[in-house]
């Protein structure tokens, strides 16, 4: 690390973040659309084989399209994570100008401290310290926040709840497609009626 290398100022660590996390987002928008992709094509391969009356087979396609699902829940919970610590880095790059404002205002008010009364002045210092401090509160709590959203595991209920509800769909979806599809006793019957035609 360079020592006499320029600090950058919070705009510019503001703006480096917000183009970090636009492009973190991106990346699960486009593992998201891939894999929507291919779960068409899955749904696709379901319905073809319950057709054919394999059962075996089409629970074991079924039981991989919710894996698929959970995939793409778990990438959509990540998108929404990121955009919401964005909107968190914002609001507290807000108050950091905020608060920067607050320093400037008081570093003015000492240069004015010869042409106003000292107790005065006391108590608009106090004032400012008494705001400052409430700013510091707020950004810890703002930080808080932060680690709860990354820590929460509602995503991880919910996609659950997703996996379930895909279980019956496709548990529906298998029993009507099984119970159209051809069978071997059925087929022999009809060879043995053609056996007595002849």
């Amino acid at each position: 690390m360079n020592p006499f290398a320029k600090k950058p100022v919070p705009r510019e660590v503001m703006r480096s973040s917000k183009r970090d996390l636009t492009n973190a987002t991106r990346g699960i928008e486009r593992d998201v659309a891939s894999l929507q992709q291919e779960e068409k094509k899955l749904v696709a391969e379901i319905k073809r084989t319950a057709k054919t009356g394999n059962e075996a087979a089409t629970k074991i396609l079924a039981r991989q399209l919710i894996r698929l699902r959970q995939q793409i829940s778990n990438l959509q919970g990540s998108r929404a994570q990121i955009r919401g610590i964005a909107t968190h880095t914002q609001a507290m790059h807000a108050n950091t100008s905020v608060a920067t404002g607050l320093q400037s205002a008081s570093k003015a008010m000492g240069a004015l401290n010869k042409q106003m009364a000292p107790e005065k002045q006391m108590k608009i210092m106090k004032e400012f310290q008494k705001q400052s401090a409430q700013m510091d509160m707020t950004n810890e709590m703002m930080s808080d926040s932060i680690d709860d959203v990354l820590d929460d595991d509602q995503a991880e209920e919910e996609t659950e709840e997703l996996a379930n509800q895909v279980l019956d769909e496709i548990g529906v979806d298998i029993a009507s497609q099984l119970s159209s599809a051809p069978k071997g006793k059925i087929a022999g019957k009809k060879v043995q009626v053609d056996e007595r035609g002849v």
